[in-house]
């Protein structure tokens, strides 16, 4: 074996081992979403369900917020609420099952979702899609 083959053998496996820890990060990194966003559900269920967590940002004080912001949780839907209550992610999620983009309406998979949403068919990518479909169908009351 020559050095050029060696040194492609070693590149490859290296790039083989940061990609299983990228899977493994992405994984661990989705985790701590969910985490994040079932602490948010039990913190406005304690509330009465009708208000946003507080937003918290190192070194401000903590102030309420009545619009969804990036990463908020869905609220539980009731008349007078409409598509923009809900964070950005969930929106375009909204917005491709209802065929705004392209899919005109047709039932997806989860992969399929993903991909319309312009995301990677990479486990991780679908199953935060998944979660986030299945948070949209929980709460829509």
């Amino acid at each position: 074996m020559g050095l050029l083959e060696e040194r492609e053998r070693a590149a490859r496996q290296r790039v083989e081992a940061l990609q299983a820890e990228l899977r493994e990060a992405e994984a661990a990194w989705e985790r701590f979403v969910i985490a994040r966003e079932t602490v948010g559900l039990v913190l406005a269920e304690s509330r009465g369900g009708n208000e946003v967590p507080p937003l918290v940002v190192a070194g401000e004080p903590s102030a309420r917020t009545a619009a969804a912001v990036p990463g908020s949780v869905v609220p539980v839907w009731r008349d007078g609420l409409d598509v923009n209550a809900l964070a950005p992610d969930y929106r375009r999620l909204v917005d491709v099952l209802a065929g705004g983009s392209g899919s005109g309406g047709e039932a997806m998979d989860c992969r399929q979702l993903a991909v319309a949403l312009g995301l990677e068919a990479v486990p991780a990518k679908v199953e935060g899609v998944r979660s986030k479909a299945k948070r949209l169908v929980a709460r829509a009351g």
